[in-house]
């Protein structure tokens, strides 16, 4: 159980079908058990698919389309992988300026093992240290990243971890790096400081 360090916090968690089944729901547990509120987020209403053990698995409810959530003040954002999942998810181009909304506030975001890939879309990770599956490293660093193999990294404000596996100590940065809130050290933000959107904008 974590302390409840995250009372009044609203966390984006950010997906499509085929994330990976644990690394959406154990994160999340962790977060509402420090007390945060929890909204999944997708482009479509209904329901999305986790995938788990080499084959589909349980689905999870849908609180809010992207449209929705446009107009949502969220504080922090979840990306769960899953091979499918981040690839769905960094076609979208709604998908994209809805990231960069948090990436140009400063707000932190976590994301573990394929997540990353919706990352390298918003074209704002040079100089950032991070890891995920070994197999986004060549991504990551011609996105300008600083790629390490460790099971979590935090680098002001932005958490990522590998793999499954990494999980509690994934949930553990996350959680504290959510409560921090708005780092405004963050060098995504001092970089894009002056070209911050306004996310009531995309939908309109």
């Amino acid at each position: 159980m974590f302390d409840r360090k995250l009372d009044g916090v609203k966390v984006a968690i950010l997906s499509a079908s085929g994330f990976e089944y644990s690394e959406l729901t154990k994160p999340r547990m962790a977060l509402d058990e420090a007390g945060a509120e929890t909204r999944v987020v997708s482009m479509k209403p209904g329901r999305i698919t986790g995938w788990s053990d080499s084959e589909w698995g349980d689905s999870v409810a849908v609180d809010m389309t992207l449209e929705e959530a446009a107009g949502f003040d969220f504080d922090a954002l979840l990306i769960p992988g899953g091979v499918m999942n981040p690839d769905k998810l960094r076609m979208n181009e709604d998908v994209i300026k809805f990231v960069k909304t948090f990436v140009d506030a400063g707000k932190p975001i976590a994301s573990i093992c394929h997540g990353p890939q919706v990352l390298i879309e918003t074209g704002m990770l040079d100089g950032r240290t991070m890891t995920s599956w070994p197999s986004l490293k060549t991504d990551l660093k011609n996105a300008g990243a600083n790629w390490v193999d460790q099971e979590v990294v935090s680098d002001n404000g932005l958490v990522t971890s590998r793999k499954p596996e990494d999980i509690p100590a994934f949930n553990k940065k996350m959680i504290e790096e959510f409560a921090e809130g708005i780092h405004e050290n963050s060098v995504m933000t001092m970089k894009y400081k002056d070209k911050q959107p306004d996310a009531h904008k995309f939908f309109r």
